[in-house]
């Protein structure tokens, strides 16, 4: 039986991870991080802790759905004391995505900003597609709800990366991510990511593909959070069986 610790415990997802552990054949909740109050009940034998060593003391695998600075402070700790890690939390600064590499050199370690097996699939179509039609103009618009504090959505931005990919181009060098005034017509290479905030949306990317006379739009909408737990349960399974290394939720798939 797989031992499972939660950073994030008391978030949505994170919640969700509680209750499909329950019940989980090959996985068992072991131990949870958190930083104020879980109001959740949890089996007897788990382990609530404020302290990242004491988590990772009680555990055969983390599965991290938080905050960048829980997770800066988890991949430190993790440095000290290996173990594979599935990390799903977004908005990373620099330093925060370079401790992901440095932590992927020690352990194994699967990131992804989106947990579902729709958006796998959707990045290696818009890679596909980018590469293909060439002279179509890309743009990616992400709707979520009120609450989500980063924008673009990390996901946006991963699709981003497969579409520039698809062209040989640097997204970072080409992205623009809002539109106001006077700002002349529209680049060749520009890439588009724009952010859409309001009520309880759990999440809708649309990477639309624009030319003359004919538009093509991928999207994926996401209907239910336990999407993403499953998924994370489903890569923590995968994980455990893998050396030290950096990889991602198709890794897992196989696809």
């Amino acid at each position: 039986m797989i031992r499972v610790g939660i950073v994030g415990s008391t978030g949505r997802v994170g919640g969700l991870l509680i209750d499909n552990l329950k019940n989980d054949p090959e996985a068992k909740l072991s131990a949870v991080h958190v930083f104020d109050e879980l109001q959740r009940e949890l089996p007897e034998d788990v382990l609530i802790t404020n302290s990242m060593k004491v988590l990772l003391d009680n555990c055969d695998i983390v599965i991290d759905f938080s905050a960048p600075a829980a997770t800066e402070e988890l991949l430190e700790t993790a440095l000290k004391h290996p173990i594979p890690l599935v990390i799903a939390t977004t908005g990373f600064t620099a330093h925060q995505q370079n401790l992901l590499d440095e932590a992927s050199r020690e352990m194994p370690l699967l990131y992804a900003s989106n947990m579902s097996v729709g958006i796998a699939l959707l990045k290696q179509l818009v890679e596909k597609v980018s590469a293909t039609l060439q002279d179509f103009d890309i743009e990616i618009v992400e709707q979520h709800h009120r609450h989500k504090v980063d924008a673009p959505s990390g996901t946006a931005l991963t699709l981003g990366e497969f579409a520039a990919k698809g062209r040989g181009l640097d997204l970072e060098k080409v992205r623009v991510s809002g539109r106001d005034g006077q700002i002349g017509a529209r680049s060749k290479d520009e890439i588009a990511v724009m952010a859409l905030r309001g009520g309880d949306i759990v999440g809708r990317h649309t990477v639309g593909f624009y030319n003359d006379g004919e538009f093509l739009e991928l999207n994926h909408t996401a209907t239910s959070r336990d999407t993403f737990a499953k998924g994370a349960i489903r890569a923590a399974k995968w994980l455990i069986h893998q050396e030290k290394g950096r990889y991602s939720i198709n890794d897992c798939l196989g696809i």
